[in-house]
């Protein structure tokens, strides 16, 4: 094998892909390649967990704080929806974790916690549970008033 994964890991990919086009599979580093392939789905997660948080903590601001409303929280809230779109359409299977109470119960939390940090409300200002449907949350219609 040329370069190690741990020196150079494009150059390490790059040297995977050929040998794997070359159907060399006895050469590849299977080891490796399994992680960087679990990887690449965390990487989908972690997105679409840090996404969502920054949206519904706009959410939060829009509601709690309508004399301050201004085009930079809506540019935000139709920003982030737009990405979480694309995460969703990149890796459909993520919609599950709408469905998962602990992963909701997580973002909602930091959701919470960066609204209640960027207007100055104390924590419990806002709703300790999930109020929304994710579905009128992710509708580029839904602003909450």
């Amino acid at each position: 094998m040329g370069t190690r994964y741990e020196q150079d890991v494009v150059a390490w990919a790059n040297e995977q892909a050929g040998l794997l086009r070359a159907g060399k599979l006895t050469a590849i580093d299977v080891e490796h390649i399994a992680e960087e392939i679990e990887d690449v789905g965390k990487s989908e997660q972690r997105e679409l967990a840090s996404r969502m948080p920054v949206l519904l903590a706009h959410l939060l601001k829009w509601q709690h704080q309508p004399g301050r409303r201004s085009k930079s929280w809506q540019f935000t809230i139709r920003t982030q929806r737009k990405e979480v779109a694309y995460v969703l359409s990149e890796a459909p299977s993520l919609r599950g974790k709408f469905g998962d109470e602990a992963w909701l119960d997580i973002v909602w939390s930091k959701a919470r916690s960066i609204a209640s940090n960027e207007t100055g409300l104390d924590l419990d200002a806002f709703p300790e549970a999930f109020p929304w449907q994710v579905d009128e949350v992710l509708s580029s219609e839904f602003y909450a008033e």
